[in-house]
């Protein structure tokens, strides 16, 4: 891989990874329209989302900071159990058990059929109609103060459901709190603070995992890619925030549709192959 893929592969990433639009699957179709043609594979995609985490958790480190105080606290002093914090951290590890379970079991399929784009096609174009449902309807008035045991596990496993490239990690977490009641800012903010543990252990094992081939063939174009993820991906979790206060999921649903239309064109043609 060229440096110069690397640094698109990485932008695309980080741009990416925040918004409902699925970062695993612009990589997937992307990749191969590249000079180098190819897939640049889940492994590529999982490590170089360590980069978009490291952003996550400088942006949030106060949060998260606060948030693994409490929940040490609480270990040691059942007072502290209820303090909103604690509860926090025990939510964001209960909603990341879906994705760790379903992602070791599936594991084959994952990194193989699953990665087919006439299934990543129909997943951004069913989700975004999702979407753009659990947008509309959702009624958007609760906020994280309102999260309980039932809904830490709802949102994991529409997390979960980001296995398949298409789906959207943050697009699946997000249409889950919207459809639960949650105002779009609360489901953003939840969705960054549940992938950090899920993102993070997924990138560190296929990197250790696949060390040989990558320090072999491809360590500094992984590098960059994440580098590059890295940079762009803060930038989006600054301005997607302060966006979403005060606009609706409408153009991120449009652009799911367009892609995922654009997709099977480019397949019919032969441009592209699944």
């Amino acid at each position: 891989m060229h440096w110069f893929e690397a640094v698109v592969l990485g932008l695309l990433q980080g741009l990416t990874e925040f918004l409902p639009v699925s970062s695993s699957a612009h990589l997937r179709i992307f990749g191969p329209l590249l000079p180098s043609g190819g897939d640049p594979g889940a492994a590529f995609t999982a490590i170089t989302q360590l980069g978009t985490e490291a952003a996550v958790l400088i942006y949030f480190r106060r949060d998260l900071q606060r948030i693994a105080r409490s929940w040490f606290a609480a270990l040691v002093n059942p007072v502290r159990r209820r303090d909103p914090d604690a509860k926090m951290g025990w939510f964001i590890l209960l909603g990341t058990v879906p994705i760790v379970v379903l992602g070791l079991a599936c594991s084959p399929l994952i990194e193989g059929a699953a990665r087919n784009l006439y299934l990543t096609a129909a997943t951004l174009i069913g989700f975004a109609l999702l979407l753009g449902v659990a947008d509309r309807c959702g009624r958007k008035v609760r906020t994280l103060s309102a999260l309980n045991w039932r809904h830490a596990m709802l949102f994991g496993l529409a997390q979960a459901m980001a296995l398949i490239p298409g789906v959207s990690r943050s697009g699946g977490t997000i249409t889950g709190g919207l459809l639960l009641g949650y105002t779009r800012e609360a489901a953003a903010r939840y969705s960054f603070l549940l992938a950090v543990p899920a993102v993070i252990a997924s990138g560190f094992y296929q990197l250790f995992k696949n060390w040989p081939q990558i320090a072999s063939v491809s360590l500094m174009p992984t590098a960059i890619a994440t580098l590059v993820a890295f940079i762009s991906g803060y930038a989006v979790i600054v301005v997607f925030l302060k966006w979403i206060s005060h606009h609706s999921y409408l153009p991120f649903v449009l652009y799911r549709i367009v892609l995922g239309a654009l997709v099977l064109l480019l397949l019919s043609m032969g441009i592209l192959t699944p």
